[in-house]
């Protein structure tokens, strides 16, 4: 019996990917809607004592937080194995991001437009690694629409980095999404081969 190398066996290429941005933007809901896995989510009650550090204007409704980071997996015809990993999105943590972007190809962006400034410390991040990335704007139920010219300004970004809309809770937008940075990736000559470390 013959025990040769043939594409049947072919392992996926495994590619790691960040979700990245501010607090309540949806980073661990997009994550969960993707993951073709049962999710792993480090989360925890949001309590009294932390209503002075986490701003909740605009994320009222938020009950946890994610403190260490969310893991998700997806696989693209059999070809891709995209890992991700979704940020915890308050300053306490960024601490924590520099372990998570080690060998990752790039990062989505998710910025909430009831609250766009969130986003800016997750842009500049990744602006100073040089790391691709690109920016999704969550459509929330009962957000203010802008277009995606006004983001890109109020954002600063530049003209290259690819801005789309996209609903977190739903997987054909999540994956939309990733096609997108992967796109861009290799537009920028970041090849997927041996992207995790």
């Amino acid at each position: 019996m013959e025990f040769g190398h043939t594409d049947r066996w072919r392992l996926p290429t495994a590619i790691k990917i960040l979700i990245a941005g501010g607090f309540g933007a949806g980073k661990t809901t997009m994550v969960g809607a993707v993951s073709e896995t049962r999710p792993l989510r480090t989360e925890e009650a949001l309590t009294h004592i932390g209503a002075h550090i986490d701003d909740l204007a605009g994320v009222e409704r938020k009950l946890t937080t994610t403190v260490a980071m969310d893991f998700g997996r997806i696989t693209i015809r059999n070809d891709y194995m995209l890992y991700l990993f979704g940020t915890p999105g308050q300053e306490r943590f960024y601490f924590v991001w520099d372990e998570l972007a080690v060998g990752a190809l790039g990062a989505v962006v998710l910025a909430d437009t009831r609250r766009l400034d969130d986003c800016f410390p997750s842009v500049d991040y990744f602006e100073k690694r040089d790391q691709p990335f690109i920016v999704a704007l969550n459509c929330f139920d009962g957000s203010r629409p802008f277009t995606v010219g006004e983001v890109r300004s109020a954002i600063g970004l530049e003209p290259d980095i690819p801005i789309v809309l996209c609903d977190a809770r739903r997987r054909d937008s999540g994956k939309e999404v990733l096609i997108t940075l992967m796109e861009h990736a290799i537009r920028r000559g970041v090849t997927p081969v041996g992207t995790m470390s």
